[in-house]
């Protein structure tokens, strides 16, 4: 059986800034990524408010770019998937993958999240290339034009507010005849001139060839359909954690996101939390960042105290 001073879960910013600080400092580092090292910022065609790149950077290229660092120093990859984390006391934990079980004196879970889809044909083809999972990464893309964004929940009508100070027109479509976000942003949202709440309705065809040209929505008490001349569409339906396979005894938020400290330390200890996977506001390549190095740090300690 493998065994390391530290096991990361996920090769996103967070995951290969955790390794690049844990290797520096001499530990022994296993990245499991069953997929490309990138995670979230592969599907993101152009990401602009990274620092150091005033002018912008393609998601893959910032992806490429943070491998790239990584390429001096001696670790292993091993391309599965994470079943289960069994956590054995301080600084003894298996972790059990498709095809093999290793040990790690600490373990960091920067396995990101999905972001909920709303499950219409060609979907996934159009992400990046007109969808989109957030205003604050992509929005400077339809400056001046007219989007459609849907959700109900504060995440929604944040983001929408966000929106209509960038593109010339918001459509917000809704299921319900009511919002449940806060009270205060449903007023915000009454008094913004650009923003149109489609409610009732749910957005039921993609329209375009290589690039999305248009959405269909269907009011759904009486079925009749509207087609919305937009060229892009947010999507803020929620995002669901990559937890699945965290020991039971790990304290989650009720949606499964997990709970750290501001030094991503977890409740069981030598075990990690950052990235998106973790319970928190902002979910941005920075603050990706800033968690793993955080969290490469706490266990840099820990790890000097075994």
């Amino acid at each position: 059986m493998q065994s390391f001073d530290s096991v990361i879960i996920g090769g996103g910013p967070a995951g290969m800034t955790a390794a690049l600080y844990l290797l520096r400092s001499g530990a022994s580092v296993a990245m499991v990524e069953r997929l490309a090292p990138g995670g979230q910022i592969l599907t993101t065609e152009w990401i602009e408010n990274y620092p150091g790149h005033p002018k912008g950077v393609k998601g893959y290229e910032l992806a490429d770019l943070m491998a790239d660092h990584l390429k001096d120093f001696s670790y292993t990859t091993l391309r599965q998937e994470v079943r289960s984390i069994e956590h054995q006391g301080p600084g003894r934990n298996l972790v059990h993958l498709d095809e093999e079980t290793i040990q790690a004196k600490v373990v960091m879970i920067c396995s990101g999240v999905a972001w909920k889809h709303l499950g219409l044909e060609r979907e996934d083809y159009f992400t990046g290339r007109g969808i989109s999972y957030c205003a604050l990464c992509d929005a400077n893309f339809f400056r001046g034009q007219a989007v459609a964004a849907v959700g109900g929940g504060n995440t929604a009508l944040e983001e929408s507010i966000y929106l209509s100070k960038i593109v010339a027109k918001v459509y917000l479509i809704h299921r319900r005849d009511a919002f449940r976000a806060d009270k205060i942003l449903q007023e915000r949202i009454k008094n913004i001139p650009n923003i149109e709440c489609v409610m009732q309705s749910v957005a039921t065809e993609l329209v375009g060839d290589t690039e999305l040209k248009g959405l269909r929505v269907t009011h759904l008490p009486d079925g009749a359909q509207r087609l919305l001349d937009v060229s892009g569409l947010f999507v803020f339906v929620g995002s669901t954690p990559l937890t699945s396979f965290v020991p039971e005894t790990l304290t989650l938020s009720p949606a499964r996101f997990i709970v750290t400290d501001q030094e991503m330390t977890t409740n069981l200890p030598g075990i990690y939390a950052a990235g998106d996977v973790r319970d928190k506001l902002c979910r941005q390549v920075a603050t990706a960042v800033g968690d793993g190095a955080t969290a490469a740090h706490s266990a840099s300690l820990f790890l000097d105290s075994l």
